[in-house]
């Protein structure tokens, strides 16, 4: 009991609070903050609170409030991740930002879309077939997002040199810490940050040079290991040592947040949770979804990438889990053999092959509001969770 005294004394304020610049942050929550853990002075944080986005309104507003936003760029050319890292920039002012890269190893080495799609079976591009028949989806009016361009050696390159032309103060990856990249970042003084689904992840990225690391557990949306939250942030707080983690996986309330502190995590790094915002303008039927959505509504599936990816549940997900369907193919195959056909499905609205990647932590998605009074909120509920605990602690002597 003492251990939890301990712990919600020091997330509520019992330890140094960090410096920061001025941020648009909540009113009533004092520079420096009554939340400020070590991790904060990283990088001048009023709160720990990392927001992982694939849009930058959400990742500007995130860093203004008092957090760091972190834009997804994986799936962009090395020129819009120029153009939008900029953007990102002007938008957040002084405020610390980062940017997100998946570079998984065994990549092919030429930016070849055609050369892979080539080589994919028949089944498996009969079966497509069979679900623009089915669903009477017209052809794509574009390349897909997925098929714009191939995961290869080359486009990661190009990424790579973006993202270190950039002032961007954090760089996280999701798959694969290339050394030359991590040096360089390093020289340039931006901190690395890498998601681990499992102990041995985390020791694998500290020997690689991360600063900080997420323990992503099985709630999480996207692309997800098998180990679960609650089970998973402690392993890695105890393998991490000194360097710092942050806990990920359904973190949708202050609850979540508080349970993070108390697992030994210096914050919290959250996605879901800013999918229904008004900066996110995430299409109507999907924003529909979301809100009427459970935590039993998401699934994981490999049909998206070729890896484990949680998603709602649609006609899409069970599709591909019918005994009929052939098994996924690996990633960049998936990509080349799907792209076009998700890109269809969003273009032209197939409702009922609509999916997105969210968390389990859906269910809290109820309605639509703006990123700061999320934001607020988030840290309005940690401190009133951690209260409670110091309080039910105090109580227990």
């Amino acid at each position: 009991m003492e251990t939890i005294r301990s712990a919600a004394k020091a997330a509520t304020g019992g330890g140094t609070s960090a410096p920061t610049g001025p941020r648009d942050g909540p009113p009533d929550t004092p520079r420096g903050g009554p939340l400020a853990t070590p991790v904060c002075a990283l990088f001048g944080l009023r709160q720990p609170i990392f927001a992982f986005s694939h849009s930058i309104p959400v990742a500007a507003a995130v860093s203004r409030c008092g957090g760091l936003g972190t834009y997804g760029a994986t799936r962009r050319t090395p020129q819009e991740i120029r153009d939008e890292l900029a953007l990102l920039r002007r938008l957040a002012g002084d405020a610390p930002i980062g940017v997100n890269l998946v570079l998984p190893p065994g990549m092919p080495e030429d930016d070849d879309p055609d050369a892979i799609e080539r080589e994919l079976p028949e089944r498996h591009k009969a079966f497509v077939r069979g679900l623009y028949d089915k669903y009477s989806v017209p052809p794509p009016k574009r390349r897909g997002m997925r098929t714009r361009f191939l995961r290869s050696n080359e486009i990661a390159r190009g990424q790579m040199e973006a993202v270190l032309e950039s002032d961007v103060e954090l760089v996280a990856c999701g798959i694969g810490m290339p050394a030359d990249f991590v040096e360089r970042c390093k020289r340039s003084g931006k901190r690395i940050l890498a998601l681990c689904g499992s102990p041995k992840h985390a020791r694998r990225a500290i020997d690689s040079g991360a600063d900080l690391l997420v323990a992503q557990g099985h709630d999480s949306a996207a692309h997800t290991g098998p180990i679960g939250t609650f089970s998973l942030v402690p392993q890695v707080v105890e393998a991490a040592g000194d360097v710092p983690v942050l806990a990920a996986g359904g973190v949708m309330t202050g609850r979540h947040v508080a349970a993070g502190l108390a697992l030994g995590a210096q914050g919290a790094w959250t996605g879901s949770l800013w999918l229904a915002t008004d900066e996110y303008a995430i299409h109507p039927l999907l924003l529909k979804k979301l809100i009427a959505a459970g935590s039993d509504d998401t699934v994981v599936t490999r049909s998206e990438s070729g890896k484990t990816f949680r998603q709602l549940r649609s006609a899409w997900s069970d599709e591909w889990s019918a005994p009929d369907a052939p098994r996924p193919l690996a990633m960049p195959y998936q990509d080349v053999l799907v792209g076009d056909l998700l890109g269809a499905i969003d273009d032209h609205e197939i409702e009922p092959l609509m999916h997105y990647a969210v968390g389990q932590g859906v269910a809290w998605i109820r309605d639509r509001r703006p990123v700061a009074e999320v934001y607020a909120r988030l840290v309005e509920e940690t401190l009133a969770a951690l209260g409670a605990v110091a309080a039910l602690a105090g109580g227990a002597r």
